[in-house]
């Protein structure tokens, strides 16, 4: 009986997780704009639905400065706090 258990044909190579995970603001970029969000949901007993401005916010900030991937709003669930389009007001001749 001769089953061998070979570990080293296969190497596992880490990678970062599409989502979710994005690099600490070690040089403080955003702080205020984090503090605001912090402040909001404390006053607000942490429902975040009371503090979307502040995390709209906080998350362009981060965008900004390269602190996560740049995603638009819409897609991040902010599209009824978007500025609407300008009308486009028919000329007439």
């Amino acid at each position: 009986m001769s089953t061998a258990m070979n570990f080293g044909s296969k190497s596992f190579k880490p990678r970062p997780p599409d989502k979710g995970s994005f690099p600490l603001d070690h040089f403080g970029e955003c702080k205020t704009f984090k503090e605001t969000f912090m402040r909001c949901l404390r006053e607000n007993s942490f429902d975040n639905s009371k503090c979307r401005l502040q995390s709209k916010d906080y998350l362009e900030c981060r965008m900004d400065h390269q602190l996560m991937a740049r995603e638009p709003l819409q897609k991040l669930g902010f599209k009824d706090l978007m500025d609407p389009p300008p009308s486009q007001e028919e000329s007439t001749p």
